[in-house]
């Protein structure tokens, strides 16, 4: 198969010596760019919502493996079909959750809003008691008789005192039921951060989640590295178990790797079968963790296939990179990728070993 940049940049002979080749060819690029199509819609769908986003991408992706079976006109045009089919699913889902999100800071400002005026109208309430004091103070400076003067001050003092009394006990009534309030949206906004930031299937962080706390970390400029997992023929255990058992599979995984870490990394599933953790410390600490964690997260596991429970061999690509003062994420990310993908070509040349297995 031929890239879409090397298609671009053939001459009139050579692209006339792939045309002689027949339409083959043709159709194994388009279907490469057809997926690879699906590919970035999947990315866009998480970046626009990070909490709806994961599921139109990992139904693309599925889309885009069945349409490797089933290529050819028909295959392609079912496709399409079943893409738009889902797009225009998603978009009303996506739709209706941040209507959702809008209604909620709606409700949170006409909740604000109604405390102001209920808080203008206690005030404008005493105030209209203050003027009525300074009123009564006035015609104690008329009066002459001590003994008058006297009862008009400890009566006067009296009702001031319970005024500033009741005024008091209607703010702190105000302010309780005010905070009460407020707790309650901001569980709700708290609920919806964590459900944006996190991936539906394996519950670890999402790319969203992950962006932000390495955002984080090079905003404070403290040492942390970066480590890449991609695992090594997931296609084949979605192709012979099925896509459930495939997804079985990336749960028992997550829930592995986040056994293996410490309680400060940061575990997030990056892609369909890539992994990514964060390690606030050094490289060489890294390298020690790394070490650690093969032990457990690599080697036989288990799947549930109706009542069968066939057993798989799973391995991983890895690349490992420490962050670097002025280095951008973008920048970050790219470095871990090109150390994931020698790794990964390293072990395409080099027979693999024999795993021992993980401890029971």
């Amino acid at each position: 198969m031929i890239s879409l940049k090397k298609y671009l940049d053939m001459d009139s002979n050579e692209l006339n010596k792939r045309r002689e080749a027949g339409p083959e060819e043709l159709l194994t690029l388009i279907l490469a760019l057809y997926r690879a199509a699906l590919g970035a819609m999947g990315d866009c769908g998480v970046q626009a919502c990070p909490v709806l986003g994961p599921d139109l991408q990992r139904c693309l992706l599925g889309l885009g493996r069945r349409l490797s079976r089933k290529a050819g006109p028909d295959g392609l045009m079912e496709t399409e079909a079943l893409v738009e089919e889902q797009l225009q699913q998603w978009g009303g889902r996506t739709s209706e959750y941040f209507q959702q999100r809008a209604g909620d800071v709606k409700e949170i400002l006409l909740v604000l809003a109604r405390a102001a005026e209920a808080g203008a109208e206690r005030d404008q309430r005493y105030a209209s008691q203050f003027v009525e004091f300074s009123k009564r103070l006035q015609a104690m400076a008329n009066l002459e008789d001590l003994p008058q003067i006297r009862a008009a001050i400890v009566r006067g003092a009296r009702d001031l005192k319970t005024c500033v009394d009741r005024m008091e006990q209607d703010s702190r009534e105000s302010v309780a039921a005010l905070r009460a309030q407020v707790s309650t949206y901001q569980t709700k906004v708290d609920e919806a951060e964590q459900q944006a930031s996190r991936d539906a299937l394996t519950g670890l962080e999402n790319r969203y989640g992950l962006q932000m706390k390495i955002e984080r970390r090079i905003a404070d400029k403290k040492p942390f590295c970066l480590l890449l997992l991609d695992l090594q023929e997931f296609k084949q255990v979605n192709d012979t178990y099925g896509h459930p058992a495939g997804d079985d599979l990336l749960k028992q995984f997550g829930g592995e790797l986040r056994s293996a870490a410490r309680s400060s990394d940061v575990i997030c599933r990056w892609g369909a079968d890539e992994f990514i953790v964060v390690l606030d410390s050094s490289l060489a600490e890294a390298q020690s963790q790394l070490e650690r964690m093969r032990k457990w997260i690599f080697g036989s596991y288990t799947l549930k296939v109706g009542t069968d429970t066939p057993k798989v061999n799973l391995e991983a690509a890895l690349g490992l990179v420490e962050w670097q003062p002025g280095e951008t994420m973008k920048e970050l990310i790219k470095r871990v990728e090109a150390a994931m993908r020698r790794d990964k070509a390293a072990a395409r040349n080099v027979p693999p070993p024999q795993p021992a297995g993980r401890p029971n």
